[in-house]
Order: structure tokens, then C-alpha cells, then sequence
């Protein structure tokens, strides 16, 4: 199973932009997904994560400016990124817990950049 994220890019403060992550493969089902960023000399750290029932959890510094989403018909999941701060300059992985023919796994996506600057 592969994820495919697109959408980061450069960004003036204040901006927003939309993140999508896409798996592809033998996928019979997938539970959470999520994103999660890491910046320059930082650890990574969760964005927000979503379950196949649509509960969302988000960490505090983003609360109130990003949302996650996801349409499961395309296995797909979304990062609405709004009233981006240059704190918020990293990179973007996104990840999901799938269901296979051999069981559950999880995997990752390849990564976005997201540079917020002036």
C-alpha cells in the first residue's frame, strides 16, 4: 500500500492550503489516518488524525485554524491548512492504519513541504 500526499508548497502568513494524502493497493479497510510534521532540529510531531468514523482530534497549535478531513471512497484523507504561521513551516507526512490480505499495517506517505514565509 502506497500514500501519495500533495499539495505543500510556499505560503505567506496568514495563507492557507490543502493537503491531500491518497492510498493506493490491496486495501480492504483503513482505520485512523492521520498527519504529522516535522520542522528543522524538531521531532515529529501529530497535526491531527481522523478515524474511519470521521472523530477528529488536532493538536493545540493548530485547533481552530486547520481541519482534517477524509473521503473514504478514495481512501483519501485532507489537511485544510488556514492562517498558516511560519511556525508551521515543515515538512507534512501523512500516515494510515490499513487492512490487508496478511492483516493490519500501517504506512507513510513520502512527505510534503510546507514553507510558510514572507
Amino acid at each position: 500500500v502506497q500514500l501519495q500526499a500533495s499539495g505543500g508548497g510556499l505560503v505567506q502568513p496568514g495563507g492557507s492550503l490543502r493537503l491531500s494524502c491518497a492510498a493506493s493497493g490491496s486495501i480492504f479497510a483503513i482505520n485512523d489516518m492521520g498527519w504529522y510534521r516535522r520542522s528543522p532540529g524538531k521531532q515529529r510531531e501529530l497535526v491531527a488524525v481522523i478515524t474511519s468514523g470521521g472523530r477528529t482530534n488536532l493538536a493545540d497549535s493548530v485547533t481552530g485554524r486547520f481541519t482534517i478531513s477524509r473521503d473514504n471512497a478514495k481512501n483519501t484523507v485532507y489537511l485544510q491548512m488556514n492562517s498558516l504561521k511560519p511556525e508551521d513551516t515543515a515538512v507534512y507526512y501523512c500516515n494510515a492504519d490499513w487492512r490487508g490480505p496478511s492483516g493490519w499495517a500501517e504506512s507513510w506517505g513520502q512527505g510534503t513541504l510546507v514553507t510558510v514565509s514572507s
